[in-house]
């Protein structure tokens, strides 16, 4: 275990070949859509970072071990009636949900899990990126390095394919999927807009109607959903569901949320499993040992939650001023947040922001900072962040993938960082 995280370390630090084939990425990317590089991702210049990412394959093993723990806690009784589960206004449906996403910074006590996400992005674009690598140095050609996760086993295409047709079997048997929408606000302002379009051309070669539109183009009638405006009209069989409004309570998702209570379209990923995984406050039952003990969870189980995920609670005005006292060394988050949104680490934070997050809905984590990765930036070395993200269906590790960046929160706007490939190494 050591000598894996040390030699993967030691790649980090020392290796900074530029592993990407950019030729090979434009050329796999315009194969799905013509002049799709200098349309939509030279505009988006720090999407892929050069480099790959190194993580012991013991680490590897023990995300996937965390992973596998939480799925046992969620199926609980004990553990659904604490998160109070049973008043979702949703059901529980009988589909996964696709593209969790389980992001962890590595720590020298290991993996340390962050935080959940149910409707993570970028699971296409890593899997394209993670195939378009060259060999680097002597160090790395010469280390027993593997592709983590199902992608190593599994074309991308194939494994996403079929990951929609399940969840769609899940819900509706062997009626026949004809359409997919791919939902999210203002479509063509959204960052990671090229993974739409790659999606809604996979789906299209495998026979699927597939339309991208913003939820206020969904209506409800004749017994279903359908899309409407620049489409016609179409009826909607299935919803790939990119919105951060997770309990659909906006009203623009009135719609979105009106098919799924009436049971008219099958919605991946789906309400009921942020509510189940992703809440942030959920992290504090699963870091709670006496808890854990009296859900009878495994002692091992246990063990390995309590060491891998950080010390998650609950922040409450009754106990302010311990948490103000205590703040360099916690990271607080809004419960239902995304993409670090009004997160702020303890050490950089304010009084007045302070008051303010007293006055809504936070947790406290303790503080898990980030490994590093050097790379060459404009002919100058310099290390970036590195946050892993673990993409998963079902239990199942997917593929990892890492976002290299600089700031207080992770993003996809540094030079030299972006999405990243991670292999997994293994001592000789």
């Amino acid at each position: 275990m050591t000598q894996c995280r040390t030699l993967a370390e030691s790649l980090n630090t020392g290796c900074i070949c530029q592993s990407l084939d950019r030729a090979a990425l434009r050329s796999a990317l315009e194969h799905e859509a013509p002049d799709f590089w200098d349309t939509v991702i030279a505009p988006r210049p720090h999407m892929f970072s050069d480099v790959t990412v190194f993580v012991g394959a013991h680490d590897l093993a023990r995300m996937a071990a965390v992973i596998a723990a939480i799925e046992q806690v969620t199926a609980l009784p004990a553990y659904r009636q604490h998160i109070g589960i049973a008043n979702s206004a949703f059901p529980e449906p009988r589909a996964q949900s696709v593209f969790f996403g389980y992001d962890f910074h590595m720590s020298a006590a290991g993996p340390q899990l962050i935080e959940i996400n149910t409707n993570a992005g970028g699971g296409l674009l890593n899997a394209i990126l993670a195939h378009a690598q060259r060999s680097c140095c002597p160090e790395a050609a010469a280390s027993k390095i593997v592709l983590p996760g199902e992608l190593a086993r599994h074309d991308p295409a194939e494994m996403f394919i079929e990951m929609f047709r399940n969840e769609w079997r899940l819900e509706r048997g062997d009626t026949p999927l004809t359409t997919i929408a791919i939902v999210d606000d203002d479509p063509a302002g959204q960052y990671l807009q090229p993974e739409f379009e790659l999606f809604r051309r996979l789906f299209a070669r495998h026979g699927l109607q597939a339309l991208i539109c913003d939820p206020r183009e969904l209506m409800l009638c004749h017994g279903g959903l359908w899309l409407s405006c620049d489409h016609g009209e179409t009826r909607v069989d299935l919803v790939y569901n990119r919105l951060t409004d997770f309990d659909l309570t906006e009203n623009a998702h009135a719609v979105l949320r009106e098919a799924i209570l009436r049971g008219v379209a099958v919605v991946t990923p789906h309400p009921f499993a942020h509510a189940l995984y992703a809440d942030k406050r959920n992290l504090c039952a699963l870091t709670d040992a006496a808890l854990l003990e009296s859900w009878g969870v495994a002692a091992e189980s246990r063990a390995l939650l309590l060491s891998a995920i950080p010390r998650t609670e609950l922040v409450t005005l009754e106990r302010a001023d311990d948490f103000w006292a205590r703040r360099k060394q916690l990271f607080f988050k809004p419960a239902t947040g995304y993409a670090s949104k009004a997160a702020y680490r303890g050490d950089k934070i304010t009084k007045r922001v302070f008051d303010e997050v007293l006055q809504g809905v936070y947790v406290a984590q303790a503080l898990a900072p980030p490994s590093l990765r050097k790379v060459e930036v404009a002919g100058e070395m310099t290390e970036l962040k590195v946050d892993l993200r673990n993409f998963v269906y079902s239990g199942a590790v997917q593929l990892v993938s890492a976002r290299l960046w600089q700031g207080q929160t992770a993003n996809l706007r540094t030079p030299g960082g972006g999405f990243a490939p991670v292999l997994g190494v293994t001592a000789s």
